[in-house]
């Protein structure tokens, strides 16, 4: 007896294709048998979680019982640190479950969900696995289109996806555009601003807070993650700040226990290490300093991100590149699946790794 198990499937799942993430560094290891590989593909903080975290999750003894399913240390922690109440916290397995949360608890296949061109790849994944329509609205040099996105909305609009700054391409929104955006998006129309990358990006004089209007636009979630700057990415941990009603939509989807006894203790304390993430933002601003000037040594042109990365023009399909920067032990992130098949996109590593990555790049364009 056979079965058609793919035409069991709803129809958004059935056309979706799993997603695909930066290549590990053990499977180049396993595939080419290269000792010495460095990873410089997924946005990952290349100091490692500070010494503070590690001490507290070594410090955790007993995990035979379920982590507290609310969070409340953490949320509180949260709370302090926004000058919220911790109603208006909901915790993720890393801010992409919160991502999916929103889809599931505001869009159905009636409805419509907008975000912009080469915006992060988990947009297009939660809003076809709902059955919404798909609008992607033209980027603008290379970023997000306000104006087209407000002109885009419909009455079937429930929801907009705005990355700030926006992964794969770094680029930003200031704080007057944005603000004047929300001002004129219909009130029932959900808008989800992802801020992964916030702490690089608060350094830019015009760079928007908008943890700071939730007041203001009741419509308005925020998300932000500790798998940047924090160091916290194989934790999978964050959150989002919202009206209370949303946090409570939010929270009746959510799955029980979505975050783990290690990730809550290790953001609580991730939190409190102010001296840490100082020295992660440092190092990435000196890492994209050297990046930038090496490309433009190199006559390669990039896009000027506020992340930690950055994405380069080789104004040719770039998957050769990306091959042979592999066999030399060095991974990065092919962007093809962003619309973007002539750009790789480079994570700041250290000051070593992001010479080699140079010095493998530059060997490769000469020959």
């Amino acid at each position: 007896m056979s079965c058609d198990l793919l035409a069991l499937a709803t129809k958004g799942v059935a056309g979706l294709q799993p997603y695909s993430g930066g290549k590990p560094i053990e499977e180049l290891q396993r595939e080419l048998g290269l000792d010495e590989i460095i990873k410089l593909a997924s946005n990952e903080n290349p100091l490692g979680p500070s010494q503070n975290v590690l001490d507290a999750i070594a410090s955790t003894k007993d995990l035979s019982r379920y982590p507290d399913g609310n969070g409340f240390s953490l949320k509180k922690a949260l709370a302090e640190k926004h000058n919220i109440d911790p109603d208006k916290i909901t915790l993720g397995n890393g801010s992409n479950d919160v991502l999916e949360m929103v889809a599931r608890a505001f869009v159905t296949p009636e409805h419509e969900v907008i975000y912009s061109q080469h915006s992060f790849a988990v947009y297009p994944i939660v809003t076809q696995a709902v059955g919404a329509e798909h609008v992607v609205v033209p980027a603008n040099d290379w970023g997000n289109d306000l104006s087209a996105i407000l002109s885009a909305i419909t009455d079937k609009t429930r929801l907009i996806f705005i990355a700030n700054p926006n992964n794969p391409t770094g680029t930003w929104v200031n704080s007057t555009d944005l603000r004047s955006f929300l001002e004129n998006v219909p009130e029932h129309v959900i808008v989800l601003l992802d801020e992964a990358y916030f702490e690089y990006a608060i350094s830019e004089k015009n760079y928007p807070d908008c943890s700071l209007w939730l007041n203001d636009f009741h419509n308005l979630i925020v998300t932000r993650t500790f798998s940047k700057a924090y160091g916290l990415a194989g934790l999978r941990i964050g959150y989002a700040l919202s009206h209370p009603d949303i946090a409570n939509l939010l929270n009746r989807v959510r799955q029980p226990f979505n975050n783990n006894s290690l990730a809550l203790i290790a953001a609580e304390t991730a939190l409190q290490d102010k001296e840490y993430i100082e020295h992660s933002v440092e190092v990435n601003h000196l890492g994209m300093k050297q990046l930038m000037l090496a490309f433009d040594d190199m006559g390669l042109e990039f896009i000027p991100s506020k992340g930690n990365f950055i994405c380069v023009d080789f104004e040719q399909p770039a998957d050769d590149i990306y091959q042979s920067l592999l066999k030399s032990g060095v991974i990065v992130r092919p962007v093809a699946n962003y619309g973007m098949p002539n750009h790789l996109r480079i994570s700041i590593g250290t000051g070593l790794e992001n010479s080699r990555f140079i010095n493998e790049l530059a060997k490769i364009l000469s020959k």
